[in-house]
């Protein structure tokens, strides 16, 4: 049977467009281009959509059931496109998602904090399915696009999308840490995928009142947040906007935590153990959904990870990269927090003391905090560039 989606009707993209321009997402200058670059031309047959209920990607094969991918293709979730760098074929899920198509409701965000006008370059790292690099030509035009991606077959088939949509930006194969100096100076620069250190080469390649827009996080947890940098001769500075959760940049995608390494190197029973007044829901399930990207601002070089509940009980897990050390915090309902620390850092007290720093200023969001980024590192800091700010650790481990 021959599929063709340009040619069904499409009730669900004209809802996803409907949603999207009353959500704000979708402004009106980019409607058109949402009308005329179609998600789905740049997706593959067998993909995973992410079960937005269920917290699962699922897999969906256009071969089989065309419905259900014309359906996922045009409802607003992420959907992975390549697991493991490729290594994995499917059809179920692999172990790590590493290449995607983002939500259009993020996509269309990105691209209006971006601020295009005619005549513009634009770098966008991480060409992914292509579909970004497309609606950046269709409103800009191919000459002015200039798209990188670090795994050959991936861009390989992003071009081949392009080029058979009348697309044609130049896309190139490399490593998007280090832009692209073939059509430096660009005007705006745009990331799809999430960093631990923003690059110099960025701010270099982009003109002075150019813009730079990325998510960005630390190696604290998943949470990263979208940072709109402004270039200032050799640096760049600018405030966090919204929460987000991209792949990140395969040069920093960091290790699997070696749990049993750290409970061999510090068993449990030799860890020195007290209890916290702090609760569950002021420190993992409050209302203050910003907390753990600000956290990781302030516990340099750590990883925490929050496991499920059961019969009452949530353990949080708090490992140093710069040494052996380890945390764990048990919420129980009803009783107070038990607390395990072993070795030359004391985490959870690292932990408690980042948290009495973010309360005692207010409790405040992501939008408040901000990043400059120069030849001498990163800089966060707190409501404008030369209030509170602090330099950020990002040496390995």
């Amino acid at each position: 049977m021959t599929y063709d989606h340009q040619r069904m009707d499409r009730p669900g993209r004209e809802k996803l467009g409907r949603v999207l321009m009353e959500s704000g997402a979708l402004s009106s200058d980019w409607a058109s281009t949402f009308a005329a670059v179609d998600r789905a031309a740049f997706l593959p047959d067998l993909m995973w959509p992410y079960d937005m209920a269920a917290r699962v990607s699922v897999t969906v094969d256009r071969r089989e059931d065309p419905g259900a991918w014309l359906a996922a293709a045009d409802s607003d979730v992420p959907i992975v496109t390549q697991w493991d760098d490729g290594a994995h074929p499917g059809p179920g899920p692999g172990t790590l998602s590493t290449s995607s198509s983002s939500m259009p409701s993020v996509v269309y965000a990105l691209l209006q904090d971006l601020e295009v006008d005619d005549g513009m370059r634009v770098l966008d790292v991480g060409t992914g399915t292509g579909e970004t690099a497309g609606a950046l030509t269709h409103r800009l035009g191919p000459r002015n696009v200039t798209t990188i991606e670090v795994d050959e077959s991936v861009s390989a088939r992003a071009r081949e999308r392009l080029r058979r949509l009348n697309l044609d930006p130049e896309v190139i194969v490399g490593d998007g840490f280090e832009g692209h100096r073939g059509r430096a100076p660009y005007d705006r620069v745009l990331a799809t995928v999430a960093l631990r250190q923003l690059p110099m080469a960025w701010v270099r390649q982009t003109r002075p009142g150019g813009l730079i827009l990325a998510p960005w996080g630390t190696v604290y947890g998943n949470v990263d947040a979208v940072v709109r940098l402004t270039v200032e001769g050799d640096s760049a500075t600018g405030a966090f906007t919204r929460p987000v959760e991209f792949m990140k940049l395969r040069a920093q995608r960091g290790s699997p935590l070696p749990h049993t390494d750290y409970l061999s190197a510090g068993p449990l029973q030799d860890a020195d153990e007290t209890t916290s007044s702090l609760t569950e829901e002021e420190f993992v399930t409050g209302r203050f959904t910003d907390l753990p990207f600000v956290l990781g601002l302030r516990l340099p070089r750590c990883r925490h990870a929050v496991a499920d509940k059961r019969e009452g009980a949530r353990p949080v897990w708090f490992y140093s990269l710069a040494d052996m050390s380890w945390a764990c915090v048990l919420f129980r309902d009803g009783g107070r927090a038990r607390v395990w620390q072993w070795g030359p850092r004391r985490l959870w007290d690292e932990a408690v003391r980042a948290y009495e720093w973010w309360r005692d200023r207010g409790s405040p969001g992501l939008h408040r905090f901000g990043l400059t980024v120069s030849s001498s590192g990163q800089r966060v800091w707190l409501d404008n560039p030369s209030a509170e700010s602090w330099p950020l650790d990002v040496s390995p481990a």
